[in-house]
């Protein structure tokens, strides 16, 4: 389902930073908006001109529906971000955010349009490695709601809020279907780096699911594990952010 996201804005927080050599475009996890982002703008180099993707559905943009597919998704994305790729620019995204970076880099790249210096991905398997997992987007209520509990991103005085459980459980249903219906296909890797993150506690994305993401990429590849289970950006960001400063630092301009 394509939603109608014409003149709406993608862009929060936008602090203009005019001596920024690299714009680098965050995406949410499964529920996630981009406010969690928004502390990046500050703790990244003033290099960086941080732009965190509002995806419909959340915050500013809670009025409309959230996409459940892909590759509307990435469509829409890549209308709303070619007018902003007139400078050199990076995409990082966490869990569901790591798929549709790297699915908007393909699609940038069949409409013949710039490519990312880098490509920064965070808390995801590599897409060419098939989901083993039953589905959580068609789950009943109760069970959803139990699988919330175990992945730890939901704070818990939301599960425990029923009315607020109504507002955020079809946002999190799209998002998951994003991710659970999503289909790998064929195609050359990229030309751009990549750089991986990953807690050595999550069981959907240890070591070997994210060091697999250097067969998607012509360029050079690094993989930084962390502490921690699927949300282990919570307690090492500093130690993450540190990583993405120095790779976009190093990467030559386009």
């Amino acid at each position: 389902m394509r939603p109608q996201t014409a003149n709406q804005s993608w862009f929060a927080f936008h602090e203009p930073r005019p001596g920024a050599q690299v714009r680098l475009f965050c995406f949410p996890y499964a529920g996630g908006a981009a406010s969690v982002y928004r502390p990046w703008i500050e703790r990244l180099s003033p290099d960086v001109h941080v732009h965190p993707v509002q995806l419909p559905g959340r915050e500013t943009r809670m009025r409309e529906q959230a996409f459940d597919r892909i590759e509307s998704l990435t469509a829409s994305l890549a209308d709303a971000l070619v007018p902003h790729l007139d400078r050199p620019f990076a995409l990082f995204g966490h869990s569901m955010g790591a798929l549709i970076a790297f699915e908007l880099a393909r699609e940038l790249r069949r409409r013949q349009a710039p490519a990312p210096v880098r490509l920064l991905v965070s808390g995801h398997r590599a897409p060419q490695i098939p989901r083993t997992r039953t589905t959580r987007y068609d789950l009943p209520e109760p069970e959803l709601v139990a699988e919330l509990r175990h992945l730890g991103g939901t704070p818990p005085e939301v599960l425990a809020h029923p009315e607020l459980m109504q507002l955020v459980l079809p946002l999190l249903r799209a998002d998951f279907a994003v991710v659970e219906t999503y289909t790998h296909r064929e195609a050359p890797p990229l030309d751009c780096p990549i750089t991986a993150f990953g807690g050595v506690d999550d069981r959907d994305a240890n070591e070997p699911l994210m060091d697999a993401w250097r067969a998607q990429t012509r360029g050079a590849f690094a993989l930084h594990m962390f502490p921690g289970g699927h949300f282990f950006l919570k307690d090492t960001t500093s130690a993450v952010l540190d990583l993405v400063s120095r790779d976009l630092r190093q990467t030559p301009p386009r």
